[in-house]
């Protein structure tokens, strides 16, 4: 039986026999558990019939176990010098499509347009790239591509924002963006043992759920906006970032939410914001 790419002996050989080693501009790290990308795999939430889009492949641990489970991957990688390994590591997986560019500047929406005619749903699975996790993920959510379940490995310290609730330390623009867009749930935690070489931080992986926004404003990128005015200096109240970012008697809007002029962002709930953002934007 065939080693599974993640075993510490595979990767060694690989790493060894291509003269690799890992790039820190790209943020690589390589898995060397094969029971990590097992599980992750296994928690995705996609079917055989189902294509995945991976983001950043590596040497191909995570695309492996992808492959045995989609009917398709495409795996976007930047580093050219991990194509030749890529092609070689996952030879055996002919529905595994690897592809040389910058996930950044894909369109998107066009992409999964074309392949949504071929497979039941279009899914994400990837460990990220560390140094670019949140702008990869803000593309996948502004796109309007309708991907149903976006599951990803990241640093302990991002995925805390995006998971935090109201009032708690790491509780953010970020955190009311992104849940006002998708259930957020933890998938597991994962040490930085596991990885070689060995990141500074310890990482975990959540999955993103769609779901159906049941109070959807009228303009998402002037609300998002709206959001990060409302976090823009964390010891500021509310009062005193909104004066610096809009026109009008911000008391009055606070006033007619209830909201206390001493009130701060993290102290809002995502309805709170909404309910805000109407009264300024859509009274």
């Amino acid at each position: 039986m065939t080693k599974a790419i993640a075993t510490i002996s595979k990767t060694n050989e690989i790493l060894k026999q291509f003269s690799l080693y890992a790039k820190k501009n790209y943020g690589q790290n390589f898995i060397i558990d094969p029971s990590i990308v097992e599980k992750i795999a296994n928690n995705a939430s996609f079917t055989q019939e189902d294509a995945v889009i991976e983001i950043g492949p590596g040497i191909g641990a995570l695309t492996e176990q992808l492959a045995k489970r989609a009917k398709a991957v495409y795996a976007f990688e930047i580093d050219e010098r991990l194509l030749e390994v890529l092609t070689y590591s996952l030879k055996d997986y002919a529905n595994v499509t690897i592809i040389h560019q910058d996930f950044l500047l894909l369109d998107l929406k066009s992409f999964v347009d074309s392949l949504k005619q071929n497979y039941r749903n279009i899914v994400v699975c990837a460990n990220l790239p560390y140094y670019i996790t949140t702008p990869i993920l803000f593309k996948i959510f502004e796109s309007k591509c309708n991907i149903p379940f976006i599951t990803v490995m990241m640093q302990k310290e991002v995925a805390d924002r995006f998971t935090a609730s109201v009032n708690s330390e790491s509780y953010n623009a970020l955190s009311v963006m992104v849940q006002y867009l998708y259930d957020v749930k933890v998938v597991m935690k994962i040490p930085r043992t596991i990885f070689n070489p060995k990141p500074n931080v310890d990482s975990t992986v959540i999955q993103f759920i769609a779901k159906e926004i049941q109070h959807p404003v009228k303009d998402q990128q002037r609300f998002f906006d709206f959001i990060k005015a409302c976090f823009k200096q964390r010891r500021k109240t509310l009062y005193n970032n909104l004066r610096a970012y809009l026109q009008g008697d911000v008391e009055a809007y606070l006033t007619s939410c209830n909201l206390d002029v001493k009130i701060r962002g993290q102290q809002l709930t995502l309805q709170q914001f909404i309910e805000l953002y109407e009264v300024i934007y859509e009274g």
